[in-house]
């Protein structure tokens, strides 16, 4: 995120482009939609993210696409306020997070649109949206 609060898009070398595999593409066309993915197992009903075929829990390959519902809990957090690589260099200061979504899973993250002296651990946060790029959205949280 630039200093004025909005994602920054810069041309050259892309270091925060998705590897889109054929697991994940449900998830990356959800986030075009506005809508944030997870995996259910349904063999021991273990919620999980990030995209994998099988479940993290028991193994099994029997999981299924669910929309979660965006609701999420700030776990921790840090505000970048260096970071070379193109088109990071443009988007400092951000704030890098792991959430705790309602569903259950910890998911990394951006926090938009709260000042830092406002962020707080345990802070009730709500799923969006910024553009990667003209055609890529990524997941980020909002105060809720």
């Amino acid at each position: 995120m630039g200093v004025d609060g909005n994602l920054t898009l810069m041309s050259g070398p892309r270091f925060d482009q998705p590897m889109i595999e054929p697991e994940s593409q449900e998830f990356w066309d959800g986030l075009k939609d506005g809508r944030l993915l997870i995996r259910r197992c349904g063999s021991c009903g273990d919620a999980h993210y990030y995209p994998r075929p099988f479940c993290p829990a028991c193994w099994s390959e029997d999981v299924a696409w669910e929309q979660a519902s965006g609701r999420a809990t700030v776990y921790t957090y840090s505000t970048v306020f260096m970071n070379d690589l193109p088109p990071f260099a443009g988007q400092v200061p951000y704030v890098a997070a792991v959430v705790d979504l309602a569903e259950g899973p910890r998911m990394m993250t951006r926090i938009v649109g709260v000042p830092d002296d406002e962020l707080a651990i345990g802070m009730a946060v709500t799923f969006t949206t910024a553009p990667l790029d003209d055609e890529l959205k990524m997941a980020v949280f909002e105060r809720a």
